[in-house]
């Protein structure tokens, strides 16, 4: 089970401007960022006829089935997946080891594009999330604020008072 992921305002909106050129770049529908556990993070494009979490769940849920999958042939993780549809098409690519980005594409545009595109925004927002995971990593590491003497002494304090 993988933390959640807290995005600092800033990195926020770098990743929104990745997101929207990568849409401006390919002629995408949509893309969405989504967590390994099926949350969505941000979305660009037209989401109006889609449940945006349905679909982030049921993405987590594929990217997990297809990690079982690569591990039977003895792949640690396959990185994308491409699922062609009559009209519709998504392209999934992992970010980061933690984020799914899915790039929902149709007639507008081709594969080859999107997966060129896409490995150059994965590539930007690995380096955003490696960043965030250092700040977050920054921010959990306990602050020492009361020295070893002073915990020792209040230690010796309490003992006294309660006679151990």
């Amino acid at each position: 089970m993988h933390d959640r992921i807290n995005i600092f305002e800033e990195d926020f909106w770098s990743i929104n401007d990745a997101l929207t050129r990568l849409l401006q770049g390919t002629h995408a529908k949509t893309i969405l960022l989504i967590d390994r556990e099926g949350q969505l993070i941000t979305s660009t494009g037209d989401t109006s006829k889609m449940d945006t979490s349905s679909f982030a769940t049921l993405s987590a849920a594929d990217f997990a089935a297809t990690s079982q999958l690569a591990s039977l042939i003895g792949e640690k993780e396959f990185s994308t997946l491409f699922h062609q549809g009559e009209k519709e098409n998504i392209y999934v690519s992992l970010v980061a080891g933690r984020v799914i980005l899915a790039v929902i594409f149709d007639k507008r545009t081709t594969l080859g594009l999107v997966r060129v595109k896409t490995k150059n925004t994965v590539s930007e927002l690995e380096n955003t999330f490696q960043e965030i995971f250092s700040k977050v990593e920054k921010e959990t590491e306990p602050k020492k604020d009361i020295d070893d003497e002073f915990t020792r002494m209040a230690e010796e304090e309490i003992d006294k008072l309660f006679g151990t």
